[in-house]
């Protein structure tokens, strides 16, 4: 089975390349790009932008606050993103829900807790459903965290 080259993991806003997630996708693709992101969304993406620019065929994995930022990116970026992937993505943040880009056509896929007291479900399968074309939502029994979730992910399959 071949692995794609090009996968990076942003980490949510409290969290660092060092949890529990981070951790588990680089078990399963050591090539994965776990960068560390802090300060404002405007400090982060001036770091996100560079790391990204240099190749297009991404495959974004972002999680809360780093879902936001992937998401940013592949409505700026389509042609540089072949998958996005979001887990909880803080999408109601003011600075995505108030310009609403879209339609973007890279196939989305975005695993949300039902039991999320952080980001809740509704607004943001809302905001989802209408910028992305290529979507699929999954609403998964969990939290925010998603630990569950996203240790029971085919992660190979669900990225080839």
């Amino acid at each position: 089975m071949r692995t794609p080259r090009k996968i990076i993991f942003i980490h949510g806003l409290e969290s660092s390349s060092q949890a529990v997630k981070a951790k588990l996708l680089r078990e399963i693709f050591p090539q994965i790009l776990t960068p560390d992101f802090r300060g404002s969304l405007a400090e982060r993406m001036a770091v996100l932008e560079p790391i990204l620019d240099r190749a297009s065929g991404w495959t974004i994995i972002g999680s809360s606050f780093g879902g936001l930022m992937g998401a940013l990116y592949t409505c700026r970026n389509p042609q540089q993103v072949n998958k996005l992937i979001l887990l909880a993505p803080a999408l109601i943040w003011p600075d995505f829900a108030r310009n609403q880009p879209g339609p973007v056509d890279v196939p989305v896929v975005i695993y949300h807790g039902t039991d999320d007291p952080v980001v809740p479900l509704e607004p943001v399968k809302q905001l989802a459903e209408q910028v992305f074309t290529n979507l699929t939502f999954n609403a998964a029994d969990d939290d925010h965290g998603l630990h569950k979730t996203a240790h029971g992910i085919d992660w190979r399959a669900l990225i080839e």
